[in-house]
């Protein structure tokens, strides 16, 4: 019973911090909505970081996950995955409760250098830069790191703009500029 009460005191926080905000909600909130108390809370979480670093960290292992499923599924070729990453993203942005990316988000309200939060949300998209460049190197590209690092910034672009305004095709203009990109690595090579 423990690890459910745990596993939902998360499930609830992760919802309200990725609908409201991470310094919007309190622990009162998170403690009313999963039906619980603080002294239950803070038994699986000492403070509200260590909450929110969990929250992260469930994340980055939900969003790699289904990062790498989704690319399996649309592509098989190298250079196909790279820009099947663009669609798994697209797909993400165009659901109901898309509110941004979670680490984007973290990163803006915890902006201070070395802050955990920061850090925590630099090694998911460094892992994601990373995923990027094995791609781009099973893909034979001249340049697999700077590509890894553009595909990244465009999709991280794309996000915000469709966090800015909804339904802006933001991601499909993303990976328009990607293949581009892709084209002038192979023909450089």
């Amino acid at each position: 019973m423990s690890r459910n009460l745990q596993d939902h005191i998360l499930q609830t926080a992760s919802e309200l911090f990725y609908s409201q905000g991470i310094k919007a909600t309190g622990v009162d909130a998170i403690v009313k909505a999963a039906g619980t108390t603080k002294m239950s809370l803070y038994k699986y979480f000492p403070s509200k970081d260590d909450l929110v670093l969990a929250h992260l960290q469930k994340n980055r292992a939900a969003m790699l996950t289904l990062i790498q499923t989704g690319i399996e599924s649309r592509a098989e070729q190298p250079q196909q995955k790279l820009l099947a990453i663009f669609d798994v993203f697209e797909a993400m942005l165009d659901t109901p409760e898309f509110r941004g990316c979670p680490f984007i988000n973290a990163a803006a309200e915890f902006a201070a250098e070395n802050n955990p939060v920061q850090n925590a949300s630099a090694a998911f998209y460094g892992e994601f830069r990373q995923l990027l460049t094995d791609l781009a190197i099973l893909a034979g590209v001249s340049n697999p790191e700077q590509l890894a690092a553009q595909c990244a910034i465009l999709i991280a672009g794309a996000i915000v703009n469709e966090q800015i305004q909804r339904h802006s095709g933001a991601m499909r203009n993303a990976r328009a500029a990607a293949e581009i990109l892709l084209k002038h690595q192979l023909a450089v090579r």
